[in-house]
């Protein structure tokens, strides 16, 4: 499968330690799919609504499954959401927010704001990678949206 045809991501995360295990965990135990990310809200908004280009895809779309960290540099993750939720073209993109954060404000602030899911980054090396793939699998091949309907799992079967 080619990126076109393959569920495109989008990882919003500043550390790079974090990127590199969201990576892994896609790589080793997610359905096909094409990660990108974005390094800062910035460049996420920037993507997400000005079509700048991230990690050399070869066409622009919007992602079907967005990973969002709440505290990032240039515009917070908070931020970024409250835009995804107020634009009718992003407006039903899955976002899961996976952060260091399990403060119950933060929590609460995210689902005022329309989260998908909210899912505290977990400590041990083995449990991130775990829930990384179990976020994958459920977002990109038991759930459906709105735009997706179920391709994605019917051309892997």
């Amino acid at each position: 499968m080619n990126e076109l045809f393959e569920p495109l991501v989008l990882h919003v995360e500043d550390n790079a330690d974090d990127e590199m295990l969201v990576k892994r965990a896609f790589r080793t135990g997610v359905p096909a799919n094409t990660l990108i990310v974005a390094r800062d809200g910035r460049e996420a908004d920037r993507y997400l609504f000005e079509g700048v280009m991230l990690s050399g895809l070869v066409e622009h779309r919007l992602p079907d499954l967005v990973l969002l960290d709440l505290k990032l540099p240039i515009m917070g993750g908070l931020e970024i959401l409250e835009k995804i939720r107020s634009t009718d073209q992003t407006r039903e993109i899955p976002v899961v927010v996976l952060t260091s954060s399990d403060e119950q404000r933060d929590v609460a602030r995210c689902y005022r704001l329309g989260v998908n899911s909210y899912v505290p980054k977990p400590v041990d090396f083995d449990k991130f990678i775990e829930t990384v793939r179990r976020i994958g699998a459920y977002w990109l091949e038991t759930n459906r949206t709105p735009n997706n309907r179920g391709a994605y799992a019917d051309r892997a079967g």
